[in-house]
């Protein structure tokens, strides 16, 4: 989903089969009082997501770890599959491929990204003729361009599960996309594709803290923290490249991240608070480090957030209290490593503020003060 480490449950109907036993005289059915143009759009919209996950699916697979579930998806017919690195890490290789009709296979684990890049790749063992997802051309993603993502959450009871969003930010310098289709633990590794069917990136997961503080918990769950993030396909594009000519790495270049997502209280007092990014810290799929602060605000409160370091390149985002992101400030001023976030809550709730630094592996002292009027 940082983040890193990411719940919607698809319901399904069955339809009553009516058989000799229509009334000779039905009631007529209410008028749809809304514009036909409405109606032909949800009827189109509908299709559109019914045919991308149809075409799609098949190629979308579940991978099975000594460790644990994610997902991950058919690159070449020969069996090559993209994951997560953080997925296979440390797993004993040979991994289980579960495919979307329940088919198992064994996959070895061949390469992982350079850089801390968190991707990696598996290959099904005698392969051949396999369904493939195509990869979307590089630069070709806009914000508020559909996003769609198919995987697995919280493992086989949820396999290729299709959420749908739309594109809420893309961060060419990190070549990260930040999206709404909802995504949550097993969920990494698939691929988060266009209104072709095209892979656009590559899901990520996205912890699930609590906030707390000394005496226990400040608030209630600040969910899937709303940041679904995946890698853009142009930092994928490279990797596939370095396999295709077995130059990639064949263990995790990504720090070890901690277990524990526990979130720290952030007083409105203007008291200082002090803290360091740096191994063993949370990591974002860039592979750069993070932390994360909460705290209660009131609607109409104008908080002002600021974190200073002469040793990180800061970049702060503001949470609201379904999680999803209010705001964001990475100053990219030459020499100004700063970030600052001034902004009306809009409800009241708990709010939560992920303090990362900018740069895949930076480490460093910062401080953070926040305030409100």
């Amino acid at each position: 989903m940082k983040i890193k480490s990411f719940f919607p449950i698809a319901a399904s109907l069955s339809a009553l089969a009516l058989i000799n036993t229509t009334p000779l005289y039905q009631p007529v059915a209410a008028e749809d009082d809304r514009p036909l143009t409405d109606i032909l759009s949800q009827n189109s919209a509908e299709q559109e997501q019914i045919r991308i996950y149809e075409q799609a699916s098949p190629a979308v697979v579940m991978i099975q770890t000594n460790r644990g579930s994610g997902s991950g998806f058919i690159v070449s017919s020969d069996g090559l599959i993209i994951t997560n690195d953080h997925v296979v890490r440390d797993a004993a290789s040979p991994v289980t491929i579960v495919f979307a009709n329940e088919q198992k296979v064994q996959a070895d684990i061949v390469g992982f990204a350079d850089n801390g890049l968190d991707l990696a790749a598996v290959k099904i063992r005698g392969a051949s003729n396999l369904p493939t997802l195509p990869l979307a051309s590089s630069g070709s993603i806009r914000v508020g361009q559909s996003a769609y993502a198919i995987g697995s959450p919280f493992g086989a009871r949820f396999q290729n599960s299709f959420t749908v969003g739309v594109v809420s930010r893309v961060d060419t310098r990190r070549g990260l996309i930040q999206h709404d289709a909802a995504t949550n633990p097993g969920n990494s590794g698939g691929p988060l594709l266009n209104s072709q069917g095209e892979v656009i990136g590559v899901n990520s997961s996205i912890a699930t803290p609590e906030v707390r503080n000394d005496q226990g918990v400040v608030g209630r769950s600040l969910g899937n923290i709303g940041i679904s993030l995946a890698i853009a396909v142009d930092r994928l594009q490279p990797f596939l490249v370095a396999l295709g000519q077995d130059n990639a790495p064949r263990s995790s270049q990504r720090q070890q991240p901690r277990s524990n997502n526990q979130v720290q209280a952030l007083p409105l007092t203007g008291q200082t608070i002090s803290g360091r990014l740096g191994s063993g810290d949370n990591t974002l799929p860039d592979n750069s480090y993070y932390k994360l602060y909460g705290f209660e605000g009131q609607a109409g409160e104008r908080v002002t957030i600021a974190m200073s370091s002469q040793q990180v390149d800061s970049t702060l985002f503001l949470l609201k209290p379904d999680g999803s992101q209010l705001a964001q400030n990475d100053d990219i001023s030459p020499g100004n490593f700063n970030a600052r976030i001034a902004v009306t809550l809009p409800e009241s709730g708990v709010y939560g503020v992920i303090v990362n630094a900018f740069e895949p592996g930076e480490s460093g002292s910062y401080t953070l003060r926040a305030t409100a009027q």
